[in-house]
């Protein structure tokens, strides 16, 4: 397991403690038997003798969980519609650009939701310069996530409020796909959120949710400064439900809410927005 764990670090900043020997032992047994490995021997040669490291690859995909649903933590949603999203979208309309970066985004729920909220609150946001941004390491589950196909269960819970600007189309198959207008705000690339981050720009907002869980305070805490200069002086850093910033006295970060966080030069809520 040492040699599964110095990999899962070296790689991706992942730890892997001893309470999750179990659940890291499924998870190889079955990819194990997945490429032919009759022997955990067999796997760890297999890693190690990949030359382009593609079986390095499936291993962290293999450990990262891709558990997510739309709207997931509805606080956060509910601080966007009514905090964040009305003054930066009035600012749009005068054609300011908006930025959003959904990092960790899994199979998509998260940055499609942030979507149809922008489309939501208003039904010409995908004609303003707005992208969100949204990142993965694991190359399968960006594959699910650009398809932006889903069960019909996934979406039957939506609130009422999202109806209008969901309008997903259903397939053959009982599936929807999420419409033109909500997909047209989304990017998707693959990133190491250890390795370089090629974007320039600045973000209003960045949703890195359920994510650090899988790090250890090492590797959490190189991430905080690389997030502060990647936002905006206006900017919101949005966390998982277990993830805390710490020590936050250092981090260049306040709390504003449930695991909310904001520059420390950033304006109060309810500062008049600018007028340029």
């Amino acid at each position: 397991m040492s040699i599964i764990a110095g990999i899962a670090r070296e790689d991706a900043g992942l730890t892997l403690p001893d309470a999750k020997r179990l659940m890291v032992q499924s998870r190889l047994a079955r990819r194990m038997r997945s490429v032919g490995c009759l022997s955990f021997d067999d796997y760890i040669a297999l890693l190690t003798a990949s030359p382009d490291a593609e079986e390095r690859r499936a291993l962290i995909s293999v450990l990262t969980t891709n558990v997510t649903s739309f709207f997931r933590e509805a606080h956060h949603f509910e601080t966007l519609r009514t905090q964040v999203l009305p003054a930066l979208l009035r600012e749009a309309k005068r054609g300011r650009r908006l930025r959003f970066w959904s990092a960790g985004c899994s199979t998509g729920e998260e940055p499609y939701s942030l979507a149809m909220l922008l489309l939501a609150l208003d039904p010409m946001a995908s004609d303003y310069d707005i992208r969100i941004l949204a990142t993965d390491i694991d190359p399968k589950v960006l594959s699910k996530a650009k398809s932006a196909r889903y069960e019909a269960a996934s979406l039957s819970a939506l609130p009422d409020f999202y109806e209008q600007a969901l309008r997903a189309t259903r397939q053959e198959d009982g599936s929807l796909v999420m419409p033109d207008s909500v997909r047209r705000l989304v990017t998707f690339r693959q990133l190491n959120l250890h390795a370089q981050w090629p974007m320039k720009g600045r973000f209003d907002a960045i949703l890195c949710r359920n994510v650090l869980i899988y790090f250890d305070f090492e590797h959490q805490s190189a991430l905080w400064p690389r997030f502060r200069a990647s936002l905006g002086t206006e900017g919101w850093l949005f966390l998982g439900h277990s993830e805390r910033i710490h020590p936050i006295e250092t981090s260049g970060f306040i709390q504003t809410g449930v695991t909310t966080y904001r520059r420390t030069d950033a304006r109060p809520v309810g500062t008049p927005e600018r007028e340029d």
